[in-house]
């Protein structure tokens, strides 16, 4: 088997032109919400380079197996039927990833055109263009899943594992009594063989439990940057407060002067 075709990968979001421009922009102009928006970015940053963290671990251990010797043996073909699942999982979350993307270099842009219209007023209620909750709820999902599947098959691969051990103590036994010796009292620990096939399953969960984090902490981003926004601007508030403060004078009814007192000379 010669070696997979690495897949292309589109560069991280942080050095798209459209997120650079609106980022200097809000740098420029000393937009708030631009740290929300700068934890966003970076998150979904670190969610990529830990799927692609997965994808080069797995290739790797294609390319050990490719080269193993035992060519037919049933567990060397196991592991490549099952790196090679693991993988399309990886590839349909990447998926997601570069729609994630997608939207988010959408958003800057049309933050961009709407800041060169109408001023650095359009960027209040920046939260409007980026509609990257969804896709990044869809994509924790996506994790938590793959995560306890990668938790079972490795709980199962050691009960097995356990299992097999037990059977063949309780053989050595029986041939340790026919000989007159002790029995052995304890079963071997899961040994390389149980190692060897949950490892794939363990690279995986590393790397998307990691991932897990990221996009947990990017959604939480998300929600402060839109109850960030749901905020009115400060001069916005004082004009509002300004303006009842002027319509409570208006509407207070009038006060009558005391008339003064006029004496008759007595």
């Amino acid at each position: 088997m010669g070696r997979p075709k690495k897949a292309a990968q589109s560069p991280l979001v942080m050095e798209n032109e459209h997120v650079k421009e609106l980022l200097s922009i809000m740098e420029a102009n000393n937009v708030p919400s631009m740290k929300d928006l700068l934890a966003v970015l970076h998150h979904v940053g670190a969610m990529e380079r830990q799927l692609d963290a997965a994808v080069n671990e797995l290739q790797a251990m294609r390319r050990e197996l490719a080269e193993a010797q035992a060519q037919n043996h049933p567990i060397k073909t196991a592991l490549q039927n099952t790196i090679k699942a693991l993988e399309k999982n990886i590839a349909v979350m990447r998926e997601r990833l570069d729609e994630l993307k997608a939207n988010i270099i959408d958003g800057c842009k049309n933050a961009v055109a709407a800041f060169k219209e109408k001023g650095i007023a359009a960027l209040d209620n920046i939260a409007r263009f980026f509609k990257v909750k969804p896709v990044l709820e869809s994509l924790r999902d996506n994790l938590d899943k793959s995560i306890k599947l990668d938790e079972r098959a490795i709980a199962k691969i050691g009960a097995v594992s356990a299992e097999y051990h037990k059977a063949g103590r309780h053989l050595k036994n029986m041939g340790r009594a026919f000989i007159g010796k002790e029995a052995i009292a304890e079963a071997k620990a899961p040994g390389r063989l149980a190692a060897a096939i949950a490892a794939p399953y363990r690279a995986e969960c590393a790397c998307l439990t990691a991932a897990r984090r990221h996009i947990k902490a990017a959604i939480g981003a998300v929600e402060r940057l839109e109850n960030r926004e749901r905020k009115p601007p400060i001069m916005e508030t004082i004009n509002k407060l300004n303006e009842q403060i002027a319509q409570a004078k208006k509407d207070a009814p009038a006060v009558e002067r005391p008339r003064p007192v006029v004496h008759d000379g007595r």
